[in-house]
């Protein structure tokens, strides 16, 4: 480990300093009533703002009892069920009219759409050496990490970085979401050719291309792809393009855009909000629980032994014991994830393609059997939630662990772009909520009179 990263004797003393005086009473949080992670105690989130954009639906309520429901989404007031079921029906990529739908509200034209994706394809070009001196100087393993500094840096190449008129916000955030597959592709296979010798691959795609396809086109050696694997990527972005204003990633966009900041640090924050595994890492992560399940259970095709194993992950005592099914439960949905159902109709085809048919089998066989074993836990319903098959999706694809969460942002950007506008153009007053402080107050130490544990 070098020097930058070592942590000194001296750091671990100060950290138990820091950890002594840093925490606070549990017991506090319930006698100011604090709404921790702006939730009730009943899961349901604190209302902190209005909008058009997306709809997550959990639960109805009657006589004020919350009552968990089959998981519904709409972009726009559409159902993405609905709309998923029209593009598909066409044969037709769907994620760019999505992209359309949820910035400007309504759902395009034939010439509308071919017109937009015309305008996204004109700005898929980085600045000249902008690969070269940016993408290329010290890559790390870390995509998300380097999506947030060439996105930063873009700042820099910008004449007009600061303005937040709607036009500009607008041409900044439709640039951001053509060039959010180049900076993930390009500085993966910079990390792969830097940090893990391999060759280094460089494509520059063609403007008819969607966004699937730019994806898969600058990630493989060889350019190619089948149709099938572009639809269900796809697929994947529309399902994860948006999710309403609460969702951690989206409320720090409207967050920090109520600052006034500039486009590229609001996108910035919300990609470091995205990449916790708690919110846009956790796909990852099921990838790993699985390839964990199998080294470790004989017999995938035996109920038992699955069952057996998952407890032991549930009980901290497999896996990474975190105790968590990964990929199983939602903050927001019960009964059912209605992305999950989504994916879930289209990944039997891909799995069939790649001749995945048993990994298939485990996956539906966990998918069916883990959330009894959590509702005992929890004592509440709970389902496998989006991430629990777009990680399979990506392994299928052959997409590295390093993309998932930039794949996921490639997406999500939609969402983002199209909630900085809302909150620029419908609401003046910057973000600011109430922290009670529990601390006493104390009289001043002169230097002469403290205890120094140094000295």
């Amino acid at each position: 480990m070098n020097k930058f990263s070592e942590i000194t004797p001296e750091i671990e003393r100060l950290a138990k300093k820091c950890s002594n005086n840093s925490r606070i009473n549990p017991e506090l949080y319930d006698k100011y009533e604090v709404k921790r992670g702006l939730r009730y105690k009943s899961g349901r989130g604190v209302l902190t703002g209005l909008t058009e954009i997306g709809e997550v639906k959990s639960y109805t309520i009657d006589d004020g009892e919350m009552i968990p429901c089959e998981g519904k989404l709409y972009y726009r007031g559409y159902d993405i069920e609905d709309i998923v079921k029209g593009f598909t029906e066409d044969n037709r990529f769907g994620f760019e009219e999505v992209l359309y739908l949820l910035i400007f509200g309504e759902q395009p034209g034939e010439s509308e759409l071919a017109d937009f994706c015309k305008v996204l394809a004109d700005y898929r070009t980085l600045p000249t050496s902008f690969v070269r001196d940016i993408i290329m100087k010290a890559p790390s393993s870390d995509m998300m990490n380097t999506l947030a500094r060439s996105v930063l840096t873009l700042y820099a190449y910008d004449d007009r970085a600061d303005d937040t008129s709607v036009d500009n916000v607008l041409r900044q955030s439709l640039q951001l979401i053509a060039l959010f597959p180049l900076l993930s592709v390009y500085g993966y296979q910079a990390y792969n050719h830097y940090q893990k010798g391999h060759s280094l691959y460089i494509h520059t795609p063609p403007a008819d291309l969607s966004t699937a396809e730019v994806i898969l086109y600058t990630l493989r050696p060889d350019k190619k792809y089948t149709e099938l694997e572009a639809k269900l990527l796809d697929i994947c972005l529309v399902a994860q393009a948006e999710h309403g204003g609460g969702n951690n990633s989206t409320f720090t966009t409207h967050v920090v855009s109520s600052s006034g900041t500039d486009t590229y640090s609001s996108v910035a924050a919300s990609l470091g909000s995205l990449k916790g595994p708690k919110h846009g890492g956790a796909n990852k992560k099921v990838v790993q629980m699985f390839d964990d399940i199998k080294e470790h259970v004989k017999d995938w095709t035996s109920e038992n032994e699955v069952k057996e194993y998952l407890t032991k992950i549930l009980n901290k005592e497999a896996f990474d014991k975190s105790g968590l099914i990964y990929g199983i439960g939602h903050a927001v949905y019960s009964l059912s994830d209605p992305r999950t159902k989504i994916l879930k109709k289209y990944v039997g085809p891909l799995a069939k393609e790649k001749g995945k048919e048993k990994e298939m089998a485990l996956y539906e066989m966990v998918e069916n059997i883990a959330p009894t074993l959590l509702k005992e836990k929890r004592n509440r319903p709970v389902s496998a939630n989006v991430d629990f098959y777009s990680g399979f999706v990506y392994s299928m694809l052959g997409l590295p662990l390093e993309l998932y969460t930039p794949i996921f942002a490639i997406a999500r950007i939609a969402g983002w772009s199209a909630h900085r506008l809302e909150e620029l153009m419908s609401t003046s007053k910057i973000v600011r909520p109430a922290y009670k402080n529990v601390a006493s107050h104390k009289e001043y130490i002169p230097m002469s009179e403290r205890n120094d544990e140094s000295g």
